[in-house]
């Protein structure tokens, strides 16, 4: 009796495998009959099936199939706006920023235009690199976004907007801030590179305000201040000094808890000494 339960158990189960690939040949079948089949409508509306169905590239494939066919005809704008949700699907950012601002050029007012201003933005912030790289699409992606909301402050995608202009303005901030660290580490070579440190770290905290590396920046400043005093004619330094000290109060006032708090107090004793003498 057991056995027989077995039986039956692994009978069922070859069945609905045997099913699942069935239907799988069956859908392939279905597919490559659409590549050659010349009606329009049928392929559009399997395209759409099988995009719902998370099949990107045959849903995109069809799309271009019909573009001609539905070109300056109502069908147009979603047939181009889909091809752009399918780019998307696949993860190809760039080509879908190129299809959602042809849809912009061509339907500044379509049923698609506050989703297609969106995704451009969106697709150049999936594409962003990293910040040691250049970062013109980085600003792209700002532009885009930041006319979005300007356009559409109460979309539901307003806040997913703001959230990722602020992680561009991050990410140009660190940019900022590896070359500050690249200039203060490079001292007095060929050159006064501190001072450079300090001008790249003070327009970084200007350009991206409230960036997420403010207080690193803030603090190579110091340290680049200090350096300079440290490093100055005699003559020079207790203007250097005091230069720093005004600095130090800055850092503290807005840094009081900063874990460069004990090293920025012995930067101010250091100052002490110097103008004490």
């Amino acid at each position: 009796m057991h056995n027989t339960r077995k039986h039956i158990a692994r009978s069922i189960s070859l069945a609905v495998v045997m099913a699942a690939l069935s239907l799988l040949f069956v859908g392939c079948g279905e597919y490559q009959k659409l590549l050659k089949s010349k009606d329009p409508e049928a392929k559009y509306q399997a395209a759409l099936i099988y995009f719902n169905n998370g099949q990107y590239t045959r849903a995109q494939t069809l799309l271009e199939d019909v573009a001609v066919y539905y070109k300056g005809t109502e069908r147009s704008e979603d047939v181009v706006c889909y091809l752009a949700r399918c780019y998307m699907g696949n993860k190809d950012y760039s080509t879908a920023a190129e299809y959602y601002e042809a849809y912009v050029r061509n339907y500044p007012k379509g049923k698609y235009c506050v989703e297609a201003r969106y995704q451009i933005g969106h697709c150049y912030y999936m594409d962003a690199p990293d910040a040691r790289l250049d970062q013109e699409i980085t600003h792209k992606a700002i532009k885009w976004l930041t006319e979005f909301v300007e356009l559409y402050p109460d979309s539901p995608y307003a806040q997913d907007a703001y959230k990722q202009i602020d992680e561009m303005y991050d990410k140009l901030a660190e940019k900022e801030y590896r070359s500050a660290i690249l200039y203060y580490n490079l001292g007095t070579y060929l050159g006064n590179n501190y001072l450079s440190a300090e001008i790249v770290a003070k327009n970084a905290i200007k350009k991206y305000p409230g960036n997420k590396y403010t207080e690193e920046l803030s603090w190579i400043i110091l340290q680049a201040k200090r350096q300079q005093m440290v490093n100055s004619f005699e003559e020079k330094k207790a203007d250097r000094a005091r230069s720093t000290e005004d600095e130090y109060y800055n850092f503290i006032t807005d840094f009081p808890n900063s874990k460069h708090r004990k090293d920025a107090d012995k930067i101010k004793k250091e100052i002490n000494k110097i103008l004490n003498k």
